[in-house]
């Protein structure tokens, strides 16, 4: 077969033609490949199969959102962490610096040494815990291969999960026994510190009222003195006795705020505790209960042992003594159990004997 040098005029400009082409694509940076096939990918997700629903159609969606909100909150995490030790410090600042002297100086010995060992004792509780909460692992899938029961695949990790088991997108990690990702601790809480977070919330809390309502006089004298010296200026009222009002309108109300936030989170927690659910497994047994009420049954929760058995099982409770030693003062025993298996019988009598 024999080439004309017209077509060999033509086919060299093809061959030219789609050697520009292609070097036209391979100049697109990838950053802008990456986005479009991430696209196109989000859009065929969208009729994958017979199978999807609203529920695949919103995550799809809505992924991108998530990923921000996620990307987000890690970052944060240490800001949010750096902003409770400071909020926290400088209440205990104000307090040996400005009150400490008031209740040497006003109050009567007795009074004096409950302050002193009230106050302090707030203070180690509030500090120990936050300190565990924020520093323990709150429980991983093993990595080597284990013949623990489990009841689903994770579809981020496409691992098996145990009961009670939910990956978390901020830490990017399936956590046994997941109640929330907290951004004040910069860290997941599940099996290992659930204790510890509740603990804090609730000693942080404590903390808050007892400032609210001890210092409730001082900051209304406080506050009078500020008012009645701006109204009309009095020459003994130095810019001391003026930063000394003013630290303690700050930490009255900076306590009662959070004593009030704090104080309805930490009694949602007890519920759920009392139940013997956590945040997440609420959602779900509520969903659950629905769906069996409409069939006419009635749903129970495979891991609510009783009212006094949850709290033993949640907080470590073996025997009378833990109740003063593992709950009134720190303590790092473990939690019951390994996170990994659950007894998911209604049992009718004590979990753990005392």
């Amino acid at each position: 077969m024999r080439w004309c040098p017209s077509s060999l005029l033509h086919l060299l400009r093809c061959v030219r033609l789609r050697s520009c082409t292609r070097r036209g694509r391979t100049r697109v940076p990838l950053w802008i490949r990456e986005i479009w096939a991430y696209m196109k990918l989000l859009v065929r997700s969208l009729y994958f199969n017979t199978l999807t629903d609203s529920d695949v159609v919103f995550d799809s969606v809505f992924e991108p959102v998530f990923w921000t909100v996620d990307y987000v909150t890690r970052w944060f995490g240490t800001v949010f962490v750096c902003l409770v030790v400071m909020l926290t410090s400088s209440i205990v600042v104000i307090a040996y610096v400005v009150l400490l002297p008031l209740v040497l100086n006003t109050y009567t010995p007795p009074w004096i040494a409950w302050h002193v060992c009230f106050g302090h004792w707030i203070i180690i509780m509030i500090a120990f815990h936050y300190f565990k909460a924020a520093k323990t692992p709150p429980g991983y899938l093993p990595s080597e291969k284990n013949d623990s029961p489990f009841v689903a695949v994770c579809k981020k990790c496409i691992m098996p999960k145990p009961a009670r088991t939910h990956h978390c997108g901020i830490c990017n990690r399936c956590i046994l026994k997941m109640d929330h990702h907290c951004p004040w601790l910069n860290n997941c809480v599940g099996h290992f510190n659930h204790r510890y977070f509740f603990s804090f919330c609730f000693f942080m809390t404590l903390g808050c009222v007892y400032c609210s309502i001890s210092g409730r006089n001082l900051f209304l004298d406080a506050y009078n003195a500020l008012e009645t010296n701006f109204l009309t200026p009095a020459p003994p009222y130095t810019f001391k006795d003026k930063m000394i009002h003013k630290c303690i309108i700050y930490m009255w109300v900076l306590t009662s705020t959070v004593g009030v936030a704090l104080g309805a989170l930490t009694i949602w927690h007890a519920v759920l505790i009392s139940r013997g659910e956590t945040s997440i497994e609420r959602h779900i047994n509520g969903k659950e209960a629905k769906r069996m009420a409409k069939q006419g049954r009635v749903y129970r929760n495979p891991f609510n042992y009783g009212r006094l058995n949850n709290w033993k099982v949640f907080l470590g409770i073996e025997k009378r003594s833990h109740w003063v030693t593992r709950v009134l003062l720190p303590s790092a025993h473990a939690p019951h159990g390994d996170g990994l298996t659950w007894e998911v019988f209604q049992l009718k009598k004590d979990l753990i004997p005392v």
